[in-house]
């Protein structure tokens, strides 16, 4: 008889005792990935945070494996959840931006998801929380969770609605729930629980994902954990601590459920975040912590990808260790393939590796860098790739690159590409090189962003309207809208991305000042938006937004189209109904910088290297109707 035949028998056996297992002596173990959405590397008490309180997940590090260099694989969420489910960089498996709802991209039925492998060897399988990974969410025009290996499923497509008490968005196995009682954490952990408590049989091995909302937007957490940080006054920095302890006793309820079930010894449990901790940190709901690092969520600077990251396996972890060996989302999709003994698919580009040689302190041997794309980034800094201590981010054209000692320099504040010019140039064209290779095997979403025919091509391209209508004469050119006079001044009404220039008499060369005023038109519409656009050339590709973002409450600066936005600034907001913006930009083209100043709201952002001059101004807006004034243009210099 065959050594598996006699293992197969023998696990038959001894899994009608109540206990579990040891996981020394567990073929197959039960494993749980618990993420969360806008967690920041610094934002848990085990992570040297010194006021939130997090005494489940700190109880939880000291019982398994703390990762201090541990990466989302990407710094925007859909494409980081991508990678954790295929061990694929999002650019390869077709994710590679946030996604929209009612939008094309989708996590494709063609990639296999570590659900589906485990599911054809025999574990149950449950997703609860955000999903995340479709625009047409809970629609058979979409793969859904069921069709990515799911037996069982509670989520929702993005964010929780209204906030995070009391969701009315959930949709439990292709039905609607309603109105659910309580913080989303728990009522997904408790999804998780009770579908525990519901399986046919305790011994057949399971898998559960828990991708709490919790920390990201809209931030709402109950009073009893808020009530921890009752001596603070900020309410936004009390709402934003009380959200993490928050998701950390819904991670402990889970905890807890798994010790009283028996399963504790035989699961493998793997905590980790999305991406870095949204906007600024110093004022409202978005507080997170990066711990000192460079940059936050869209950003390729460690801010932006370094997140926590601690693994449990009793017997096999050795508890309260620590391993600043760096590790990436995409490896979760490795690492249980080889605890599982899976093989991995052999007929696509797995980039994840094992990090099983960590639970004995060895190192890891990878195939593929660590490496990372984000269309949301600056453009600046929008690709990066990292081997061993070394780590080099570049412009989204690969035209401008910055090399870090990450060991030595975590924060990122020395450039060292001219004092180590040979690894410069050695890792430059390997960042080269391997960006062109994940853009080659992946789906050509990012090049035809919304478009059915390809205009362009290439990372960063944007796609360009046709020509519309002008109905008033005040325009040279009009793309993709339609505009007509209003008492207001003009109503542009889009159906995609519309933009209406006019030429200047005199081109902006120096310092100069663009005024104006705009307002939502839509009735009835989620989508509201309006900018002023700047450019030289009277291209979408080529211009310059500068206005709000109405409907993310967010006043924003993008250069190129809509998949852009908020790439060169992104202010967070409290917008009122029906309210009427005030824009005045100061641009110095000298120097390369602009400031935006927006009902008494200031903000600065660097202009586009390549953008020298300003021939065209105009009126800008995404499938909405918006009012816009004449712009008022005053040059101080030239």
């Amino acid at each position: 008889m065959k050594a598996k035949q006699l293992l197969f028998i023998w696990f038959s056996i001894v899994v009608v005792c109540p206990l579990a297992l040891a996981a020394d002596d567990l073929s197959e173990p039960n494993i749980i990935v618990f993420l969360t959405d806008d967690q920041g590397w610094g934002d848990l008490g085990c992570y040297g945070h010194p006021v939130i309180q997090s005494p489940n997940l700190d109880q939880f590090a000291s019982e398994g494996l703390r990762l201090t260099q541990c990466y989302a694989a990407c710094s925007v969420c859909s494409p980081s959840r991508s990678a954790i489910l295929t061990g694929r960089t999002p650019y390869r498996n077709g994710v590679w931006r946030w996604i929209p709802s009612g939008s094309q991209y989708h996590l494709r039925s063609s990639e296999v998801t570590i659900a589906s492998l485990l599911k054809k060897r025999g574990y149950e399988t449950c997703h609860v929380g955000k999903w995340h990974l479709n625009g047409k969410f809970n629609s058979a025009e979409q793969p859904q969770p069921d069709d990515h290996g799911y037996d069982h499923w509670l989520a929702t497509q993005n964010n929780a609605a209204p906030h995070h008490m009391n969701p009315t968005n959930y949709v439990r196995n292709r039905k609607s729930v309603g109105r659910m009682e309580g913080p989303s954490a728990v009522i997904a952990a408790n999804e998780a629980i009770s579908w525990l408590k519901g399986r046919k049989s305790s011994k057949t091995p399971f898998f559960i994902t828990v991708w709490t909302h919790e920390p990201h937007l809209p931030i709402e957490s109950a009073e009893k954990y808020r009530e921890h940080y009752a001596n603070i006054q900020d309410e936004g920095l009390r709402q934003h601590h009380g959200n993490i302890t928050q998701l950390d006793d819904a991670f402990g309820q889970l905890m807890n459920a798994v010790d009283r079930m028996g399963y504790r010894d035989s699961t493998v449990v793997i905590y980790t975040s999305d991406n870095g901790p949204e906007g600024q940190g110093t004022k409202g709901r978005t507080r997170g912590s990066t711990g000192g690092l460079r940059g936050r969520k869209r950003h390729t600077h460690e801010g932006g990808i370094r997140v926590p990251g601690i693994v449990r396996w009793p017997g096999r972890i050795k508890p309260g260790s620590v391993s600043d060996i760096p590790v990436i989302g995409s490896d979760i999709f490795t690492t249980i393939c080889e605890i599982v003994d899976i093989p991995l698919p052999e007929d696509r580009t797995i980039d994840g590796a094992s990090i099983v040689p960590l639970f004995d302190g060895k190192k890891i041997e990878r195939k593929q860098p660590l490496y990372w794309r984000n269309h949301l980034a600056p453009a600046s800094y929008r690709v990066g790739l990292r081997a061993g201590d070394w780590k080099i981010v570049g412009s989204d054209d690969l035209s401008q690159f910055e090399l870090y000692n990450i060991a030595e320099d975590p924060k990122e504040t020395e450039n060292l590409a001219e004092k180590e010019s040979k690894r410069f140039e050695e890792l430059k064209q390997r960042l080269i090189e391997h960006d062109a290779a994940v853009l080659e095997e992946g789906p050509d979403w990012w090049k035809n962003d919304g478009r059915k025919e390809p205009r362009n091509s290439g990372p960063g391209k944007t796609t360009e309207p046709l020509a519309g209508k002008d109905s008033t004469g005040k325009f040279d050119v009009v793309l993709g809208t339609g505009v007509s006079a209003t008492e207001f001044g003009y109503h542009l009404q889009s159906k995609a991305e519309g933009l209406a220039f006019q030429k200047l008499e005199k081109p902006i060369t120096g310092q100069a000042t663009i005024g104006l005023k705009y307002r939502s038109a839509a009735k009835g519409q989620k989508t509201r938006n309006g900018a002023i656009v700047i450019s030289d050339q009277p291209t979408n590709q080529g211009s310059l937004k500068i206005g709000t973002a109405i409907g993310m409450n967010q006043h924003v600066v993008f250069e190129g189209g809509w998949n852009n936005v908020g790439s060169l600034a992104a202010k967070k907001i409290e917008l009122k109904p029906g309210e009427v913006f005030e824009l005045e930009v100061r641009l110095d083209m000298v120097n390369s910088k602009g400031k935006a100043t927006i009902n008494g709201t200031s903000f600065t952002f660097d202009l586009p290297r390549n953008l020298k001059t300003i021939r065209h101004v105009g009126l800008y807006n995404k499938a909405t109707a918006t009012e816009f004034t004449e712009p008022i243009v005053e040059i101080q210099s030239r």
